[in-house]
């Protein structure tokens, strides 16, 4: 293996370069990449687009236009671990927009199907913790939102 670890590969029906493009628009630290299209005798029309890189908050991606025999599901998803409040509600509102869905638990699929979990770093400093009250209050505050109120969860934890 290189040095470079791995590449997350993305399987759109046809959406490989407009998904790319909306990535980079969500997240800082992103850059489109190359773009490779189909040839002659390939199973989609010759220049459609085959692939793009591209690097979403310093993680590489590939988005590759397969075709329809695949489909995102929740069994795997992205982590979003956030500071504070404002990046919590800007990923909530970006990933959510234009035919996103909001779930439990911090949870939310973004338009193209791919799900993520929005989560404030300190909710995994609360349900780490050796108290087991106070992470337990928090767990089930956690389990009973949509996009997760740090606030709440530390009153919660606390025992307000």
């Amino acid at each position: 293996m290189t040095a470079d670890g791995f590449v997350t590969c993305l399987w759109f029906d046809d959406q490989a370069e407009e998904a790319a493009h909306y990535y980079v628009s969500v997240f800082k630290n992103s850059s489109l990449g190359k773009v490779t299209h189909y040839l002659e005798g390939a199973p989609r029309p010759a220049g459609s687009v085959l692939t793009v890189d591209f690097t979403a908050n310093g993680q590489k991606f590939v988005a590759l236009n397969g075709g329809p025999e695949f489909t995102f599901n929740e069994a795997i998803s992205f982590q979003i671990l956030c500071d504070d409040q404002q990046e919590i509600d800007h990923y909530w509102t970006r990933l959510t927009e234009n035919g996103g869905e909001p779930g439990p638990c911090g949870w939310l699929k973004d338009r193209y199907g791919v799900s993520w979990q929005v989560v404030p770093r300190v909710l995994l400093d609360m349900i780490a913790s050796t108290d087991r009250d106070s992470s337990s209050r928090a767990m089930n505050a956690m389990l009973a939102m949509g996009k997760l109120d740090i606030a709440a969860l530390e009153k919660a934890y606390a025992g307000e």
